[in-house]
C-alpha cells in the first residue's frame, strides 16, 4: 500500500512539473501569436518570437502590426519593425500611416514614416492631414491703415501637410505668425481702411502670393478673411498723446523760464542792495569829510551853513513835490 501511494505522490510532482514547463514555455514563447500569424500569412518562425523575448522587444508589439500591414498588402519585415521599436518609435502609429497613405495613394515609405514618427510628429494624423485638409484659425490680427484706423481681422487658413518636409519643417505656430504678419503687411499699405472693408480679398490674395508655406511642413491651399472689424482711431490717439506731449514740454519750457525770470529778479535786487549800502557808506564819509575840511581851511563857517540851508530848502521842496503828487493821486 505504502509503494502505492509513493507511485502516486511521484506522478503527481511528475505532472506538476511538466505543467510548470509547459507554462513558462508558452509564457516565453507566444505559440498562439504565431498560430495567429502563421494562419494570416505572416511567415515568422518560433525562433524568431524567442529572439524578440531575448532582445525584451514586445512580439505582439511587432506581429500584430505586420499582420495588419500584410493584409493591407505592405511587404514589410519583422527586423524593419523591430528596430524602429527599439529606436523608442511607435510601430503601431506607423504602420496605421503607411495603410492610409497606400489606400490614398500617397508615396510614403517606411523609413520616411519611420523618420518622421521618431522626430516627435504623429504620423498618421500627418497623413490624415495630407488627405483630408486642415483649417487653423489664427487669432485676432490688428493692423493699421494709413489713414490711421485699426482694423481687427480674423483669418481662416486650409493647409495640407507636405510629407517631404514633416521632419525638420515649422508647425502651425509659423504658419498663423506669418500669416499675421502678412495681414498686417497689407493693411498697413491701404490708404484709407474702407478700402480693406470694401475688398477683404485684398489682404488674402496679397497674402498668399507670399508664399507663407516655405519651410514649414504644411502647404497652404487658401487663406479666407473670416471676420473684419473696425478698432480704433490709432491716428487720432497718437496725434492727442503728441499734442499732449507738446504741451507739457511748453509748460516746462515756460516753467523754466519763469524761475530763470524770478532768479534774475532776486539777483538784481541783490544788486541793488549792494549798491544802496555803497551808498550809505558813501554818505557816511561826508561829514568827516566836512570835518577835515574844517580843520584845514578849507571850508568855512558860513560856506557850511549856506550848505546846510540848501539841504533844507531842497527836503522842503522834495515834501512839497510829494505832497502834490498825492493831491493829484
Amino acid at each position: 500500500m505504502g509503494i502505492l501511494d509513493n507511485g502516486y505522490i511521484g506522478i503527481i510532482i511528475t505532472a506538476i512539473i511538466i505543467i510548470v514547463l509547459i507554462s513558462i514555455f508558452l509564457r516565453f514563447v507566444p505559440v498562439g501569436l504565431w498560430v495567429t500569424a502563421y494562419f494570416s500569412g505572416v511567415k515568422v518562425g518560433i525562433g524568431t518570437l524567442v529572439g524578440m523575448r531575448l532582445r525584451q522587444v514586445s512580439p505582439h508589439s511587432i506581429i500584430r502590426p505586420l499582420i495588419k500591414a500584410t493584409k493591407a498588402g505592405l511587404q514589410l519585415s519583422t527586423d524593419e519593425l523591430e528596430a524602429h521599436y527599439l529606436a523608442g518609435g511607435n510601430v503601431n502609429a506607423v504602420i496605421d500611416a503607411l495603410i492610409a497613405s497606400h489606400r490614398a495613394e500617397i508615396d510614403l515609405e517606411f523609413e520616411k514614416a519611420a523618420a518622421i514618427d521618431l522626430a516627435g510628429r504623429n504620423v498618421f494624423e500627418a497623413v490624415q492631414v495630407s488627405v483630408n485638409p486642415k483649417v487653423i484659425v489664427t487669432p485676432d490680427i490688428a493692423a493699421v491703415a494709413k489713414d490711421g484706423i485699426e482694423i481687427i481681422a480674423k483669418a481662416k487658413v486650409t493647409v495640407r501637410a507636405n510629407i517631404e518636409r514633416l521632419v525638420g519643417g515649422a508647425g502651425e505656430d509659423t504658419i498663423i505668425a506669418r500669416v499675421g504678419e502678412g495681414v498686417v503687411t497689407t493693411v498697413g499699405s491701404a490708404e484709407r481702411h474702407s478700402d480693406v472693408l470694401e475688398n477683404p480679398d485684398m489682404i488674402s490674395q496679397t497674402v498668399l502670393g507670399k508664399g507663407l508655406d516655405a519651410g514649414t511642413a504644411f502647404e497652404i491651399l487658401s487663406i479666407d478673411i473670416a471676420d473684419v472689424d473696425v478698432g480704433r482711431n490709432i491716428g487720432a490717439k497718437l496725434q492727442t498723446e503728441q499734442a499732449e506731449a507738446d504741451k507739457n514740454i511748453a509748460q516746462a519750457k515756460a516753467e523754466e523760464r519763469r524761475s530763470m525770470a524770478i532768479a534774475q529778479e532776486q539777483e538784481m535786487r541783490a544788486e541793488t542792495q549792494k549798491m544802496r549800502a555803497k551808498v550809505v557808506e558813501a554818505e557816511a564819509e561826508v561829514p568827516m569829510a566836512m570835518s577835515e575840511a574844517l580843520r584845514s581851511g578849507n571850508l568855512g563857517v558860513m560856506d557850511y551853513y549856506k550848505m546846510k540851508n540848501v539841504n533844507a530848502d531842497t527836503e522842503m521842496r522834495t515834501a512839497i513835490s510829494g505832497q502834490s503828487t498825492e493831491e493829484e493821486e
